[in-house]
């Protein structure tokens, strides 16, 4: 799934992370590592600070306080030129897909080469035959080659989630931050965007997926970070996911809690 050429994953640190938008603080200081290669769910209820996360280790929005390392880069630290290169190794998928509709499927798959070094200008279809192949070649990996010249807007949700994933790919990323990128889908489309999704990691490349299912996170990540109320409830291995842990992380009157406590004791 991930390019042949794919780098090694460095080890990702979050340093006393927090933020604040007004006098609401979405999260609170947290600090953990993520091992280069791993495979982790951040799950929790809405608002509980899974997607500030996200966007935070992407540098979409600055932290209040703390530091982000990867390896040993300052991310919370970089500007300009090496900024555009960070977002580019730290690839990002959303709920919403963010394709260009009324652009063919190849067309927004090489947008996603503009962190690497092109111009605006190759939004005019001025991309090199190697840029072209490299797009066609992530479609393929995908099962979505033959939609290439389709416009974005004519395929289902499901498919545009994963030409979302093909233009992260061809980023050359070392770590993929999916944020809720299964919400938005039907439970066939889910499973498959989850697979693709596994088979990245498989390549070494390291994911950090959001989630409000705790039945696929305990499906596809072999760990789990738990958020409620901007903190961390929970840190572990999926078989370590308990039923007080849930109740920290949904609490005893969710929905959610009820089916996790459901799956949990094999219900």
């Amino acid at each position: 799934m991930a390019p042949a050429h794919a780098k090694a994953s460095g080890t990702l640190r979050y340093q006393g992370l927090a933020k604040a938008f007004g006098a609401v603080q979405v999260l609170k200081p947290l600090s953990c590592e993520i091992a280069p290669g791993a495979m982790v769910g951040v799950i929790g209820r809405s608002g509980a600070g899974k997607s500030t996360l996200l966007r935070l280790t992407n540098r979409l929005i600055e932290p209040t306080r703390g530091k982000i390392f990867y390896g040993d880069l300052d991310v919370t630290r970089i500007r300009g030129r090496d900024l555009r290169a960070w977002r580019a190794r730290a690839a990002m998928i959303f709920q919403q897909f963010n394709l260009i509709g009324r652009l063919d499927v190849l067309t927004n798959v090489l947008v996603g080469r503009l962190g690497r070094g092109m111009t605006l200008a190759t939004l005019f279809r001025q991309f090199s035959a190697e840029d072209r192949a490299r797009a066609i070649l992530a479609l393929d990996h995908l099962g979505l080659a033959e939609y290439a010249l389709q416009r974005a807007d004519k395929l289902s949700g499901g498919q545009q989630q994963r030409v979302a994933i093909a233009r992260a790919m061809v980023q050359e990323p070392s770590l993929l931050l999916a944020d809720e990128p299964i919400a938005s889908l039907d439970q066939r489309s889910a499973k498959t965007v989850m697979e693709d999704l596994r088979a990245i990691n498989a390549q070494g490349i390291t994911v950090l997926c959001s989630l409000h299912a705790l039945d696929t996170a305990r499906e596809y990540c072999d760990r789990i970070i738990g958020l409620a109320g901007g903190e961390i409830a929970f840190d572990g291995a999926p078989s370590a996911l308990d039923e007080a842990a849930v109740r920290r992380i949904y609490g005893s009157d969710e929905a959610d809690a009820a089916a996790g406590l459901t799956r949990l004791s094999g219900g």
